[in-house]
């Protein structure tokens, strides 16, 4: 209560708020450089700003002009909003809005959660971010409730549940508002739960709609499982989608299946694609229905998610425009699909190791696996451990590339180390880890280059360049008209790269490691580069990289300009 009325009394030294951001708003996203209105910067998730005050001239010239902790040991995953001069920015147990020019904090708003919700929680608590509409933003919890506040205040206007934390499932994704809905995913794949999609009244919290993402019998794509392991069998949807409004549809990415042994799933069956875990769904945002689906990993073994993000792109394929999807799926390959109908036109690998699959039939669409891969389906349980590459965390993992739709090439952190895999039988327990297979350790690369920075053609998945780094990279990544290429790094280095060759042109240490995703943004001529340090996330947890003991927690925003910026 305290901190809504701090809020109340605040409001009035405010600039004039907008009963923002309006569908207009929202569509234009990617073309007000001046406001940051959506995840992804654009409805097309492109995360690629037109600024160039800031750029491969001047960018040694980049000074931090503010810093406000967020108090907050947790991981800083957010993307923060910029709306009318004002940022707001999510953690695991707070929302606060801050004068987006100063850094002033003007409110902050709690977020009481259970004491055993982290013990529920795959792979570090964290929050991803919010949504912005008419006046309200709106966030998931660690406990798996989506809430609206008012934007002048921090209010809490509503909260619906949309799951029990103690099946575990959470909310770590930041909502998505499309043509009226706001629409939620969920996580908990990894813990034998049933994945699924909501949609709500931004206005009420009324529940619209509520789509499973494993097909039940009576569905289309019911036929793809055995028994009734559709009820455990995953496809989280913990990443934010993207939003095509001339087509009306919404594309969000399904994660992993439950559990990874795919011959438990099978249950003594022949392997089943198991829809729709490891897909892109098309769906509408006024009902949920699925218009089309791509599966990149039928009947995945190896934790190879589809929940990376679905960027909207422009591009000439077989010397015919086409608007597709791009994605750098976990799964090695780089898939690019026909946005109306889903149809794959390419998919190529973009990681220089991949023993999992020999390739991806482009008749079919399917993958073509390789005899590991045909061992580990039809074996429930495995005396010796086989090595596959990518590890279970991908490729890629969860941290959003951009594109940069003149040079038509995609900027992304990718890793480059494998794992022993090995199956095992197990229960479910409501709870708790379902996996069955013993995850145990990983397979560093020779070169001892754990992750790259890569910029890609996504046609051929082909890198024109690519900086290798000891510690793999886990933060977003940013691209700009001014020739940079920005991210940051798990040992706390926010770093600026020349979009053209992957040389350094600057670096800032935040004090700790980075797994946030940085904006851009203009406010009275100047430009600002925002990014939120804090370390955590999957490869803290289980990477056992010793090089990471002395890097502190501590959640903090970081904002940037040019010293001699008027």
């Amino acid at each position: 209560m305290k901190n809504y009325l701090f809020g109340i009394m605040l409001a009035a030294s405010l600039p004039a708020w907008a009963a923002a951001p309006t569908d207009a708003d929202l569509k234009g996203g990617a073309k007000t450089p001046g406001e940051i209105a959506t995840y992804g910067m654009g409805y097309d998730l492109q995360r690629h700003s037109p600024l160039k005050q800031v750029n491969k001239a001047n960018v040694k010239r980049l000074v931090p002009v503010w810093n406000l902790s967020l108090s907050n040991n947790y991981p800083q995953e957010t993307q923060p909003l910029v709306i009318d001069g004002v940022m707001y920015a999510t953690t695991t147990d707070a929302t606060v809005a801050v004068d987006a020019v100063s850094g002033r904090q003007l409110w902050r708003t709690p977020v009481t959660l259970p004491q055993d919700v982290h013990a529920v929680t795959c792979c570090g608590s964290h929050n991803r971010g919010v949504a912005a509409y008419d006046g309200k933003l709106f966030r998931g919890t660690l406990d798996a409730f989506v809430v609206a506040l008012d934007m002048k205040t921090g209010k809490e206007l509503w909260r619906q549940q949309a799951a029990d934390y103690k099946d575990g499932y959470s909310i770590t994704g930041a909502p998505l508002v499309a043509d009226g809905v706001l629409i939620t995913g969920i996580s908990g794949g990894e813990f034998g739960t049933r994945g699924f999609l909501d949609g709500w009244d931004p206005a009420t919290g009324k529940h619209l709609w509520h789509r499973f993402t494993t097909a039940g019998p009576d569905e289309p794509g019911g036929d793809t499982w055995v028994g009734d392991n559709y009820l455990r069998g995953g496809g989280p949807t913990w990443l934010t989608g993207s939003y095509d409004p001339d087509l009306d549809l919404v594309y969000w990415g399904v994660g992993n299946g439950g559990p990874w042994n795919p011959a438990l799933r099978n249950a003594g069956d022949k392997p089943h694609d198991d829809l729709y875990i490891c897909s892109a769904l098309a769906i509408k945002p006024k009902t949920g229905e699925i218009v089309w689906h791509y599966q990149f990993s039928p009947n995945d073994p190896y934790d190879y998610d589809g929940t990376n993000e679905l960027i909207l792109a422009d591009l000439q394929v077989g010397g015919a425009p086409h608007k597709v999807i791009i994605q750098a799926n976990r799964n090695g390959f780089f898939y690019v699909l026909d946005r109306a109908t889903g149809a794959l036109l390419a998919a190529n690998p973009f990681v220089d190791k991949i023993t999992w699959a020999k390739g991806i039939d482009l008749k079919s669409g399917r993958p073509i696996d390789s005899d590991i891969t045909t061992q580990v389906r039809n074996t429930p349980e495995m005396d010796k451990p086989v090595e596959i590459w990518p590890s279970a965390l991908g490729g890629k993992n969860w941290s959003p590339m951009s594109y940069d739709p003149h040079s038509h090439l995609a900027f992304a952190n990718t890793l480059n180390f494998g794992y022993p895999y090995r199956t095992e039988k197990q229960e479910h327990v409501r709870g708790q880890w379902f996996l069955a297979m013993d995850l145990n350790g990983w397979t560093w690369p020779e070169d001892g280059k754990r992750g790259y920075l890569r910029a890609i053609d996504p046609l051929t998945g082909k890198s024109k360049w690519k900086v290798g780094f000891d510690v793999p990279n886990f933060g977003g990544v940013l691209s700009t008209d001014g020739g940079l290429v920005f991210t940051g790094a798990l040992t706390g280095e926010f770093m600026a790269f020349d979009a053209a060759n992957g040389k350094k042109l600057w670096q800032f240490q935040t004090g700790s490691g980075i797994v946030g995703i940085p904006i851009t943004w203009e406010r009275n001529g100047r430009q600002y580069i925002t990014i939120a340090s804090g370390i955590g996330g999957v490869y803290a947890l289980f990477g056992g990289d010793e090089r990471l003991k002395n890097v502190p927690p501590g959640g903090s925003l970081w904002t940037f300009a040019l010293y001699d910026a008027k």
